[in-house]
Formats: structure tokens, C-alpha cells, sequence
């Protein structure tokens, strides 16, 4: 037994939620140790690139990099993009992790993937990880491990509803028995209420703003519903105005942001009673009585459960803790025996 614990203490298996704007990463046995975005900077001298940062270090650099450094975000809806970036940007997570420690093997690794990958790009992740460093790697469902993450009984025969709501993609998934009953997703997320917060402020107010901004305005004043008093808190946003070329400030409110977003919640709302049209009667029954839970780094924004619960009518909660749900269920899945049936070998 303490043979067991001592090798587990040294392990250097991992799971990695490779996610869209962010990258997390589970250890056997130490929890989720890293949290960064997934941005990378490459920097150009005399036609050589290399990498200048990573992470919380390259984030910094969006939108403000010279000419001779890149800021590429690798993962594009919630799939590689980039496959030679992306083996770079796993390669510096794995070593900082294990920082200045040389274990003679090499790591197991699980990581997650959208339920609707194809098998090419399930391959080049797979690809990306094992010249990364790995000596196995595992993939798992993305719906599957935000289920797992989310404590929802899914070894067993009770079917359970999911939304994942991610930076890319938004997951819809049911299931029981260690599978995906039903599984659709949509190309919506997180990203793409960034761009049309955008896309509002340059219509609207003639003001042109870069990703860090839209992100902060989402953040800050996003909301999925039409506040009650039809303005809601306001905020003051910075950017360059498109009439005059000069920096400018304006305010925006709560009901301006409703409005810029309703065209992607609309789809994430099609999406889920798609799934609903589609889920067994059996199922159905099960969903009645548990509810749909969402995860994801969406979920947190306000209004969104009650979008969803006025859209079908049923029991909608948020997830404990949505944004790291992922890489828990992934590091349950590596971690846990009862969970190895649900990880695909390609």
C-alpha cells in the first residue's frame, strides 16, 4: 500500500482539458495544478521563430505585440488549428508542471475532445500530445468528462443532461452507462459573444475594441437577459473611434450587451431542445427529474440557467465551480478505475 501511494506521489500521468481559451491540467494524485490561457507568441529574428511565451505571458501580448511576434491562439473551436503551436504549447505546460523534476518515464496522458471532432482532428491532438511528451494518450468526450466533473451518476442506469458551454464549442450531451446516449454540438461560445460584443460596439457607437476588451465588457456587464429596469449597470469601455481615428471612451449597458448577444444564445438554445427532440422516452423521464446542468465557462454568465429554463421548461442549475469541471471529470477519468471505460484509446 505505501509502495503504491510512493509511486503515485512520483507519477508523472496527467490530464489535460486543452480548451479553447484556456488549458488546464490535472496530476495524478496533486489536482489541477495549471490554469492558463491558450495563447502562444512566436517571435521572428533574421527569418528564425521561436517561442517567446506562453500562457498567462502571451495573453498579455494580445493586441499590443511589434512586428516580429505573433500572438496565435492554437485551439480554434475547440480543436487544433495549429498543430505544430499546439505541440509547443502542451511541451512548455508539461514542463512547467513537473518543473526541474527527471523521471525516468515518460507520462500517461488523458485529454478531452468535442464530441463532434473527427477522427482527423482527434488525431492531431493525439499526435500534438505524444510528440509533446507522451508515452500513451487517452482521449475522452468533452461532454462526458464535464458530466463527470459536475457529479452527475453517469456509470450508471439514470440518464443525465449536459451543456458545456465553452470557449469554441457549446456540448450538448445525455447520458448512462458510461456513454453519450444522444451528443450535438454547436460552433458557439465564448469566442464568439466576444466577437459580436464587437461587432455591436464598431455598429453602434462607430468604437473599435480588441478581443481583451470584448472579453472584460462580456465579463463585467454580460448578461442573457433584457434587464428589468431596460438598462441595466453600465460601463465605461476605451478604443479607437472609426470617424475621427482617435482613442475614445463611451458607455455601454447591460441591456446594449443583451442585445449583441441574443443571436448566439438563440443558437445555444436550438441546440439544447434539439437534443431534447432527439433523447429517448425513457431518458426523457430522467432529464424531468434531474434537470440539465451547465458547465463551462459560459455558465457563469448571468441569466443564462433562466434563458434556458424559460426556453424548455425544465430544472436548470449550474455546475460547482463550471469552469474547471472539465479537467476534474478528465483527472477523475485518469485517476478513477470506474471511469476507464469511457476513455478511447485513437
Amino acid at each position: 500500500m505505501f509502495f503504491k501511494r510512493w509511486l503515485n506521489a512520483l507519477s508523472q500521468d496527467m490530464a489535460i482539458d486543452l480548451g479553447t481559451a484556456n488549458t488546464l491540467v490535472h496530476v495524478r494524485g496533486r489536482g489541477i495544478v495549471l490554469n492558463e490561457p491558450s495563447v502562444v507568441a512566436i517571435e521572428t529574428i533574421d527569418g528564425v521563430s521561436r517561442v517567446k511565451a506562453v500562457g498567462d505571458d502571451a495573453k498579455l501580448m494580445m493586441g499590443k505585440a511589434p512586428r516580429q511576434i505573433r500572438v496565435i491562439r492554437p485551439i480554434r473551436d475547440g480543436v487544433i488549428a495549429d498543430i505544430d503551436i499546439a505541440e509547443q504549447m502542451i511541451k512548455h505546460f508539461i514542463q512547467k508542471v513537473h518543473g526541474a523534476r527527471r523521471l525516468r518515464r515518460w507520462p500517461e496522458i488523458v485529454v478531452c475532445v468535442p464530441s463532434s471532432s473527427t477522427s482527423v482532428e482527434r488525431r492531431a491532438i493525439r499526435d500534438a500530445t505524444s510528440n509533446a511528451g507522451a508515452s500513451s494518450v487517452w482521449l475522452i468526450e468533452e461532454p462526458m468528462a464535464a458530466a463527470i466533473g459536475a457529479g452527475l451518476p453517469v456509470t450508471e442506469p439514470v440518464g443525465s443532461m449536459v451543456v458545456d458551454i465553452g470557449g469554441g464549442t457549446t456540448e450538448v450531451a445525455v447520458l448512462a452507462l458510461r456513454g453519450l446516449a444522444y451528443s450535438t454540438s454547436v460552433r458557439v461560445g465564448g469566442d464568439k459573444m466576444d466577437d459580436a460584443i464587437s461587432s455591436y460596439v464598431r455598429r453602434n457607437h462607430n468604437l473599435l475594441i480588441g478581443e481583451g476588451t470584448a472579453e472584460r465588457i462580456k465579463n463585467a456587464v454580460g448578461t442573457a437577459r433584457m434587464p428589468i429596469d431596460g438598462q441595466g449597470a453600465e460601463l465605461r469601455i476605451k478604443g479607437r473611434d472609426l470617424v475621427n481615428g482617435v482613442p475614445k471612451e463611451v458607455a455601454i449597458n447591460q441591456a446594449q450587451i443583451a442585445e449583441a448577444l441574443a443571436e448566439a444564445l438563440s443558437a445555444i438554445v436550438d441546440v439544447v431542445r434539439t437534443a431534447l427532440e432527439n433523447t429517448a422516452p425513457e431518458l426523457a423521464a430522467d432529464i424531468v427529474d434531474g434537470g440539465i446542468v451547465l458547465t463551462g465557462g459560459v455558465a457563469l454568465l448571468h441569466g443564462i440557467d433562466e434563458l434556458l429554463r424559460d426556453a424548455t421548461g425544465l430544472p436548470v442549475t449550474v455546475a460547482e465551480d463550471p469552469l474547471t469541471c472539465v479537467a476534474r471529470g478528465t483527472g477523475q477519468a485518469l485517476e478513477d478505475p470506474i471511469y476507464r471505460g469511457v476513455l478511447q484509446a485513437t
